[in-house]
This record gives structure tokens, sequence and C-alpha cells, in this order.
């Protein structure tokens, strides 16, 4: 039997932020040492081996909930796991309002496996599911009235292969002629038809972990990042964070384009969850009306600097970035 929709329950609080994650997922962690192929491997305790809702915009949610900032959390979700993802949200913090769209489909489930001693992670994500026409419309319906409440729209992720980029024009079309400041990180093959149809939010992420492309170019040499970066601000963007190696990243604005970088040892088997804490602590640092377009940037970087002192997807707390303010070099490139 499908569920009732999931309601906004907290109708008196000051929302902030919308998050939309059309294709969330359960997560599960898993800490293995020494991982490898064709081979039995055993978790040896229940801490590691971890469930948590997932989905990048998902993520967001939580991460600005342990940061104070109240949001609303809006999707698909569908069948055992969807339920217990929403289950599992609402255990997190009173700060995150759900508005979900229930689907017939089951909602997909990621696996992440953390090796420690090797310094390795290995993720699995499935595919999402089917999302029919009537669902999409539900969605556009309560995204739309959504957007009253807040201030600041954040869309992340990939989207179910039933659906195609047109979905984030929409979206992002929708929030800017309302006014609504739009963060957003994807792959290129969804920014690309943004660039293409004039719908470029003011914050770009691109998620470059299956490849290194923006609007159509593979990136290679320094200069690649920058001149698509700002092919992007040309386009409307006001800022552009472009990961350039795991622990560095390019932070592209109007006034000019830098290299930010640590000081100190990046874990590489902790990287899980930095892109979304970076994307919560940019959204955080805009809220605050403190700092221009590279302080928002360089603070998203604090704060994923910050997350790689955690194992799980945890995201830190604002005590906890505050304690690598002196732990990064930034330099000016142009």
């Amino acid at each position: 039997m499908k569920p009732p929709d999931d309601k906004m329950t907290k109708g008196g609080m000051n929302l902030k932020v919308l998050t939309v994650t059309l294709n969330p997922a359960l997560d599960r962690e898993m800490f293995i040492d020494d991982f490898q192929i064709n081979k039995l491997h055993r978790i040896p305790s229940l801490d590691k081996s971890i469930i948590s809702p997932g989905g990048k915009g998902v993520n967001v949610s939580i991460a600005l909930a342990k940061f104070g900032v109240p949001s609303i959390a809006v999707g698909f979700l569908g069948g055992h796991m969807g339920r217990i993802l929403i289950e599992e949200l609402r255990k997190v913090s009173s700060h995150i309002t759900t508005n979900f769209v229930f689907i017939k489909d089951e909602t997909r489930e990621n696996i992440v496996i953390i090796d420690e001693k090797n310094h390795t992670i290995t993720e699995i994500n499935s595919p999402g599911p089917k999302i029919e026409e009537i669902d999409l419309e539900h969605l556009m319906r309560r995204y739309t009235m959504s957007l009253s409440r807040v201030e600041v729209v954040v869309i992340s992720g990939s989207i179910p292969e039933s659906l195609t980029s047109d979905v984030y024009v929409k979206l992002v079309k929708i929030a800017k002629d309302k006014g609504k400041v739009v963060f957003m990180e994807t792959r290129d093959k969804h920014i690309s038809v943004l660039h293409k149809e004039g719908a470029i939010p003011d914050v770009v992420k691109p998620d470059f972990r299956m490849e290194y492309r923006l609007l159509g170019k593979d990136l290679k040499e320094l200069n690649d990042f920058i001149e698509q970066g700002k092919r992007l601000l040309d386009s409307g963007a006001k800022l552009v964070v472009l990961s350039y190696h795991v622990d560095k990243d390019i932070i592209v604005t109007e006034d000019g384009a830098w290299i930010i970088k640590p000081k100190i040892g990046v874990d590489i088997s902790h990287i899980l969850g930095t892109g979304d804490t970076y994307m919560a602590a940019m959204v955080y640092r805009h809220l605050s009306g403190v700092g221009d377009m590279l302080d928002i940037g360089r603070f998203g970087y604090l704060a994923a600097l910050a997350k790689t002192k955690k194992a799980c997807k945890e995201p830190p707390s604002l005590e906890e970035i505050d304690g690598f303010s002196d732990k990064y070099v930034l330099e000016r490139v142009i």
C-alpha cells in the first residue's frame, strides 16, 4: 500500500533553505581494512557498519542542521528504503522539515567501503527509481510552494535515469524567477544543459568524482579549470568552486581566481561527505552576511577540511571548523 505523502510539520519555524534531492539514497558505510576484490571480508563490529540518510541535498540539510540552520528537504522517496531513510532523517534534527513525494519504486541504496589502513574509499551507487510524470508534477508543485518560505535553494546530486537535465533547468529558473539564491553541485552532463538553457545557479560546484569535465571540455591544465569557471561567471554565476586535486580547490569569482590548499595532511579515505559539507558551509556563510564570494568559498573549504578528520560521513560542528582557520593556504592565480 502506498504510504501517505510526507507533510511539512514545522509551520512556525523560521526556515532559511530548501534542499532538493531528486535521487536520495540510504547510505551504508562499511569500514574494512585491507579491502580487496574476490575476497571474503567480515566487518569487525557493529560500529564499523553505519546506515544513514543520503543523497547530496539530504546531506546538506543534515550539515546545515548541525550549523543551526533550518531547512526543508524535498525530493522523491519510495518503498522500504524510503521509509527507513525518512525515519532516520527525522531522528537527525528538528531543524529539518521534510516534504518528500512518495513514489511506487524503491529508493536506491548506496554502499561505501572505507579502508583506513590503505587510505582508500570505494563507492557503489545505484541508479535510482523510475519517476512517473504525475510524481514530477507533485514535486514541482511542492517545490514552488516551499520557495516562498526560504531565502536559498540548494540543488544537488544525480537525477534518476527516468528524468532528464530539463528538470534541473526548470528548478533553477523557477527559483531565480522568485529571487532566490541558488547553490548547485552536480555533474557536467547537467551543468552543460543548464548553461545552454541560460539557467545558471549563483554558486556552482561541479561534481568531478567521475570525470574532470566542465561545459563539455576535459580539464587537464590549471588554465582549463580557470577558463571554464570564468565561462560560468560570464553566464551569470557569482562563485564557482572547482576541485583541482583531492585536497586542492580553485575558487573563481568576478575578482579573480585562487587556489586553496591545506597545510596539513588529508586522509583520502575520509573524504566521504566533504562536498556536501562544503556546500552547506558556503550556504551558512552566505546567510550570515559575512564576507564576499571568495570568503564564502574559503569557509566552505575549511569545513570540508575539518570533515576529513572524521572517518564517517558526519559533518563537523562550527567550532570544529573554526579550529582549521589557520590550516590552509590561499594563493591568487589571476
